[in-house]
């Protein structure tokens, strides 16, 4: 457990196979070097522990994470930058390999880094207050932990573009109508809705939904032939699994929907 970046699996009320991600910085969750690095460890420990099938990604009861420390880049210079940007891309990348299925559960503001912290899940349920945005622009520097890259692949290079280049925050009305967020609850209500919606995932087949996130994420980085010939090879490599035995078993004896999976290769 680090210092601002907590990693909580089997915690009172926490669905089984369900771990949380859970960042601890106060007030803002500002994501300096010791956050960047601290989620680089959770996403290793989350990733590697076969008890963990899904993950939610949280900033607590009022913030998610109001972006990068303007404090600690202030400080930098050119020089500087040219050695510590990858560190700080690479950690959010580090999250975004996770190959589980992965929920943001957003409140406050998911602004800057923030944003881009929520862009590394696969879901992203968001408080009805909470404030989106990209606005690195205003500071005269651009998105440099993804939001260049993720969130046009999200929503769009168009409206992707209106956020970055104008760098002005959106509701969640906008967040969710423009397809930044899948879901929009009410404040009280957003750990609570991300801990079941990783909950199914928990009781799904591990390496199946480890496969398509793999296949869905890595295709979109290549020509569409490239991404069949990857969807053939990990379709195929799930026949080597017990979960496939079992699904198919389950199907034929009882209809769909009805496995428990072990998430076991043969």
């Amino acid at each position: 457990m680090g210092e601002f970046v907590q990693v909580e699996i089997a915690a009172e009320g926490q669905p089984t196979g369900v771990a949380t991600i859970r960042l601890a910085r106060p007030p803002m969750n500002a994501l300096n070097t010791a956050v960047q690095e601290e989620l680089r460890a959770a996403a290793a420990q989350v990733g590697s522990d076969p008890a963990v099938r899904a993950v939610v990604l949280y900033g607590g009861e009022k913030v998610f994470a109001a972006g990068a420390d303007v404090k600690e880049f202030a400080g930098q210079d050119h020089a500087t930058m040219l050695r510590d940007a990858n560190r700080l891309s690479s950690s959010l990348t580090a999250l975004a390999r996770i190959p589980k299925p992965v929920i943001a559960a957003v409140t406050g503001y998911a602004l800057g880094g923030g944003c881009e912290l929520a862009l590394t899940a696969d879901f992203r349920v968001s408080a009805d207050n909470a404030r989106w945005g990209q606005p690195e622009i205003l500071l005269g520097i651009i998105p440099g932990a993804g939001g260049t890259q993720r969130l046009p692949r999200l929503i769009g290079p168009a409206k992707a573009k209106d956020l970055i280049y104008t760098g002005r925050f959106v509701d969640a009305a906008e967040a969710l109508e423009i397809g930044l967020v899948d879901a929009v609850v009410p404040a009280d209500q957003v750990y609570s809705t991300a801990l079941a919606m990783a909950a199914k995932f928990a009781k799904g087949p591990a390496l199946a939904l480890a496969a398509a996130k793999a296949a869905i994420d890595e295709g979109l980085d290549g020509s569409l032939d490239a991404g069949l010939r990857l969807e053939s090879h990990v379709f195929a490599s799930l026949f080597a699994t017990e979960d496939r035995t079992i699904g198919m078993a389950s199907f034929l004896e009882n209809g769909p929907g009805k496995a428990v999976f072990t998430g076991v290769e043969q």
